[in-house]
């Protein structure tokens, strides 16, 4: 049951984000939701892999690098689906920034309090 909340509260960012960017395009929540999956699954696959190879480049920039990596993911997944469109490397770098936004206000409600 978590897992499935999981999948549309990323379902719920990915469509949150792309309203609020207009050059970031989703044709509807279940494209939001299979964009929100795959950019979960290529950033825990592809993205683990690139990180782990520029981890010297990301330890000098301090983190930036995964940053532009968390990037190349989303437009990534851009070219994969036709139902998520961005209109190049700086709004799909806003997506990512308001999609983690999104996804940290969403993560403090859906936290577990009982510990």
């Amino acid at each position: 049951m978590k897992l499935i909340i999981e999948i549309l509260l990323m379902g719920a960012a990915v469509a949150l984000a792309a309203y609020f960017i207009p050059s970031v395009q989703v044709d509807g929540f279940g494209s939001a939701i299979i964009a929100g999956v795959l950019i979960a699954l290529v950033n825990a696959t592809i993205g683990t892999l690139l990180r782990l190879f520029t981890l010297p480049i990301n330890w000098l920039t301090l983190g930036l690098m995964s940053f532009i990596i968390t990037v190349l993911m989303v437009l990534l997944v851009d070219r994969m689906m036709a139902g998520f469109n961005t209109s190049g490397f700086w709004s799909a770098a806003i997506f990512a920034i308001v999609l983690a936004i999104i996804k940290m206000i969403f993560g403090s409600f859906t936290r577990d309090r009982s510990v």
